[in-house]
């Protein structure tokens, strides 16, 4: 995006997680960076998540996929919406789009989703729980916003769609290709289909709730604990009254279950590898042969590195020159030379790395590690 036509700080000042913002084409010549045919083709593939949604207010239907290719023919004159989850793990040419939002952090960052409508095509008004960035990619969409909503808000009776039973539009905008809205989470909204060969692009931002951190990270502590750590009163003194739990004991339970809960390291441990866990973890990236040392001098004297889309890479500094870092669930320590090759590595998708970097072993290690596991590989 041109920063002279998008202001990031006021952006994250005024409006990240507080208000609307509709970004007047911002791009430095816009391109729509897929066909409808290529998305269609997505939805077929079995290991793609996808949707479609057919009809409009009042009657809508979904389908989940993959869909078969004679579904396309199939459909009628009625609106339909084709919504494809995580397009930017299979299309370079998406994945790039994210690059404009890299301000934000990286473990926010959920997947683009692609949308495909005719002419009237939506899925309803509706909330979500997470920030988004819609981006127009070709045909015109009408955005309406409603007020704000949270899990008291009443909804449709429908199967299979998150339906608002009650929107009051506030706004209104008409997106040309190109053009950007950020819709923060709770606030609801519409998005109608001008035309035919309407395509959206939904930059999804995650938020964990807080029951599903508590839930994580005391499931993790407790597959640590074992039947033997129990409660202990050595040195019992006599009571008044038996039927009494004295403070001393409350203090010592309190400390037995509170303990494992504020130990800082291992919550951002759990953390770490909770945020880079993959979205779908069944598809293996792994490459056909995997690659030893000597094969790695060579390769790379003739190309760049490459991170993998589907790949999760986040890393939490250990001091001044170390950290831990964290690929798709896993951790990784790294210190020195290595250190400095894990940051670069998470701050940017392509990497150029010099053979002599490889003459420290554990960044040799780590480049092997993260290319045999899929999380990196060569271009091309």
């Amino acid at each position: 995006m041109d920063p002279a036509r998008f202001d990031r700080d006021a952006f994250l000042r005024d409006h990240w997680q507080q208000q609307p913002q509709l970004i007047r084409n911002p791009w430095v010549g816009w391109t729509n960076p897929l066909e409808p045919d290529e998305l269609a083709g997505l939805a077929c593939e079995s290991e793609v998540e996808s949707r479609l949604v057919t009809g409009s207010a009042g009657s809508w239907q979904m389908e989940q996929g993959p869909l078969q290719e004679s579904r396309f023919a199939g459909l009628d004159a009625a609106p339909w919406t084709l919504l494809v989850q995580a397009v930017d793990q299979h299309v370079p040419e998406v994945t790039a789009l994210l690059d404009a939002f890299r301000f934000i952090p990286n473990w926010r960052v959920d997947d683009v989703m692609v949308s495909y409508a005719t002419k009237g095509g939506g899925v309803g008004p509706h909330f979500d729980q997470y920030d988004v960035f819609l981006i127009q990619g070709a045909g015109r969409r009408r955005w309406q916003l409603g007020k704000r909503c949270d899990d008291s808000s009443p909804l449709l009776p429908h199967g299979d769609l998150r339906l608002l039973a009650e929107f009051d539009v506030q706004q209104e905008w008409v997106l040309e290709p190109g053009d950007i809205l950020y819709i923060p989470p709770g606030i609801a909204h519409d998005g109608v289909a001008l035309d035919n060969d309407c395509m959206t692009y939904s930059i999804g931002f995650r938020a964990p709730s807080r029951a599903e951190l508590v839930e994580g990270w005391t499931e993790h502590l407790l597959d640590a604990l074992t039947e033997d750590d129990r409660y202990a009163d050595p040195a019992l003194p006599q009571q008044d009254n038996p039927g009494e739990i004295t403070p001393a004991a409350l203090a010592r339970l309190h400390a037995m279950a509170t303990e494992g809960l504020l130990d800082m390291d291992g919550f951002a441990r759990w953390f770490g590898q909770h945020s880079t866990r993959p979205k779908y973890p069944e598809i293996d990236w792994r490459p056909d042969q995997p690659i030893g040392q000597d094969d790695l001098a060579e390769m790379l004297a003739s190309g760049d590195l490459v991170r993998n889309p589907a790949a999760r890479f986040s890393f939490v500094r250990q001091g001044n020159a170390a950290l831990l870092l964290f690929v798709n669930g896993r951790s990784i320590p790294c210190d020195g030379p290595a250190a400095a090759l894990a940051e670069r590595i998470c701050a940017r998708d392509r990497l150029e790395v010099e053979p002599a970097s490889i003459a420290d072993p554990p960044s040799a290690e780590l480049l092997l590690s993260l290319i045999n596991e899929g999380a990196i590989a060569f271009d091309g």
